[in-house]
């Protein structure tokens, strides 16, 4: 599903102005969304714009009107918003679960756009022991307030690792001995029949486009969920939680 721009707006914290804007970036915050109005020129946007060069942010343009039905404030071109959730690095992450004695049962979310899936799996995640949701900084549905109003409030308890490379952050986690599980109808083995101890990442895709190749490929397993029914396919949010459970099933079986 594609978000509009003023999805959940009103329960993030929006921000107006250029000035406002770069402050709020030099001073950590973490931007969900920028909207920035075309052909806006000036010091201050020369300014912004290395700002988000700089941090690796992304901005929309749109026509003034679009701004204009997203305030009535004096918003000089720019309006963005804050996001309710605070993003880790994964590098800064998947250590601290490794010192605290644990095996790491992380997800990566790979265009997965519905807020209300991204909010699901998050609540799965949290309920059945994952440590950390992995998204793509593009392409990916807003940690705004119907992700965290879908997720039980879980977005706000699990880390959420957002990468600017997907593919960089697969590799990190192959070299640091987690094993890549990519959940696709076109996999070989059913998760019932995979073994899924020790260190995993699972890797999920969007209902429209799946899995990218690129990532399918990285994987150590591609696993399937077996149904009897005549429906295409699982919502990917019920997906991840028949995954999540499978894993803790197997888990608690080895103890």
């Amino acid at each position: 599903m594609q978000e509009t721009p003023n999805s959940g707006s009103k329960e993030q914290a929006p921000l107006f102005g250029i000035r406002p804007l770069i402050e709020a970036i030099e001073a950590g915050k973490t931007i969900d969304r920028i909207f920035m109005q075309r052909g806006l020129r000036g010091e201050n946007v020369k300014e912004l714009l290395q700002l988000l060069r700089e941090r690796g942010l992304h901005y929309q343009q749109v026509p003034i009107e679009k701004l204009n039905r997203l305030t009535k404030k004096n918003h000089q071109g720019i309006v963005a918003f804050m996001t309710h959730v605070e993003y880790q690095p994964i590098e800064a992450v998947l250590p601290g679960i490794y010192e605290k004695g644990e095996e790491p049962l992380l997800i990566m979310l790979d265009r997965v756009t519905d807020v209300r899936n991204f909010g699901a799996i998050a609540r799965s995640a949290e309920c059945l022991g994952g440590h950390a949701l992995i998204v793509p900084q593009r392409g990916m549905a807003p940690a705004n307030g119907d992700a965290v109003k879908s997720s039980a409030g879980a977005l706000l308890r699990l880390p959420i690792c957002r990468e600017a490379n997907l593919k960089s952050s697969l590799q990190f986690l192959k070299d640091s001995g987690v094993q890549l599980l990519a959940v696709t109808e076109k996999g070989k083995q059913s998760v019932h029949e995979a073994d899924l101890d020790g260190p995993i990442c699972l890797l999920m895709g969007s209902e429209e486009d799946g899995i990218s190749p690129e990532y399918l490929k990285m994987a150590h397993q591609q696993v399937f969920i077996p149904m009897i029914g005549h429906t295409a396919s699982l919502n990917v949010s019920v997906s991840a939680g028949i995954l999540l459970a499978e894993v803790q099933r197997q888990r608690r079986l080895k103890q």
